[in-house]
């Protein structure tokens, strides 16, 4: 009877390998990005209360405001974090937060800046976080105007920005539209710095939402375990966050969010505004990051050549007119995340710096 019971734990094991491995095949990015990350049980949040669209009852590291505006004629609330700076101000920075992500995952960097000085503007743009998420057409410069319009409200003329992932593309629509705004601009593995509706097949709405609805607290863990070569205990609220809406009424217009803003991201390039990026930038790049926008969707052939953030980040510095390349070795998507103090010194050096 021993030897049965050791032989079926040994199957139930297996089995469990197998699963896990077949769910990360279905993530966006590449599988070798996650070997050192451990299994996790089937869930971790069973007894968890949901989140409303809104994430009400989720915590954020600062004490949020709301700026009244709308996106395509439609009225909606923008949540943001302003931070002041400790002793005399250098200035402002604005951050952009990723697709997979909210403002609140800045707290180590807001930390950083205002102690070096500068005063944080944290906005959860429409669409994300606790921002209103209404069904319409998204666009970057829809955001971008937002944006502008928050920092008017608080008369705000000038800032520097930092971007990460999706807010890259979002950072550089903004610095494009309004030039004289923007001082210096960091670029922190950005998604845009290639042309993803070249090799990605135009998606329907329906489809992908039938994707995002069938998504599971085991499936979308092991899609965020592909942004991080090294998966830490602290991450897990990236996902908590995640289930808990999925357990509430509005998880169908949470997941209806999230197809709108993939269809910004597939259909609104912007590698082609590189060159006309006028300030200082900074691309702060994780050598380890192999993040492909919609790789379920591209044919082999094309996933080969996509995604290579190294490289990328080569190809962007020799572009933009006046670009600094800082290489983070065995890093990944969201190095603010992985690193925060590296990632805060290297930042704080470039906004120190007088402008040549």
């Amino acid at each position: 009877m021993k030897t049965i019971r050791v032989l079926s734990a040994v199957a139930t094991l297996f089995a469990v390998s197998v699963l896990i491995v077949l769910l990360a095949s279905c993530s966006n990015n590449p599988p070798s990005n996650t070997a050192t990350a451990a299994p996790a049980p089937a869930s971790l949040y069973t007894n968890a209360t949901s989140l409303d669209l809104r994430l009400s009852a989720w915590p954020y590291p600062y004490p949020t405001k709301e700026f009244k505006t709308s996106l395509q004629g439609v009225p909606a609330s923008m949540v943001y974090m302003d931070v002041a700076a400790r002793g005399k101000q250098k200035g402002v920075v604005l951050l952009f937060h990723g697709k997979n992500f909210s403002s609140d995952y800045w707290a180590p960097t807001i930390a950083g800046l205002t102690q070096a000085g500068y005063r944080v503007i944290a906005p959860d743009q429409i669409g994300f976080g606790k921002s209103s998420k209404p069904n319409v057409s998204y666009h970057f410069d829809d955001l971008a105007a937002n944006t502008k319009a928050l920092l008017k409200s608080l008369g705000i003329n000038q800032v520097s920005v930092i971007a990460n992932s999706m807010g890259g593309m979002v950072g550089i629509r903004f610095a494009r539209l309004y030039p004289k705004t923007v001082q210096k601009l960091v670029l922190e593995n950005p998604l845009g710095l290639e042309d993803y509706s070249k090799d990605i097949p135009p998606q329907q709405n329906d489809n992908l939402l039938k994707l995002e609805m069938a998504q599971t607290e085991t499936s979308y863990r092991r899609f965020l375990q592909s942004y991080f070569p090294d998966w830490q205990p602290a991450y897990e609220k990236f996902v908590e966050v995640y289930v808990r809406v999925q357990k509430g009424p509005d998880y169908p217009a949470y997941a209806m969010t999230s197809v709108l803003t993939y269809q910004m991201i597939a259909e609104k390039p912007v590698v082609n505004d590189l060159p006309e990026l006028k300030m200082p930038v900074l691309l702060v790049i994780g050598q380890k990051d192999r993040t492909v926008f919609g790789r379920r969707f591209a044919p082999p052939e094309a996933v080969r050549s996509l995604g290579n953030f190294p490289e990328l980040g080569k190809k962007a510095q020799a572009v933009i007119p006046n670009a600094k390349l800082v290489p983070i070795d065995n890093v990944g998507h969201v190095p603010h995340v992985e690193v925060p103090d590296l990632f805060v010194t290297t930042v704080v050096q470039f906004l120190n710096q007088a402008k040549s």
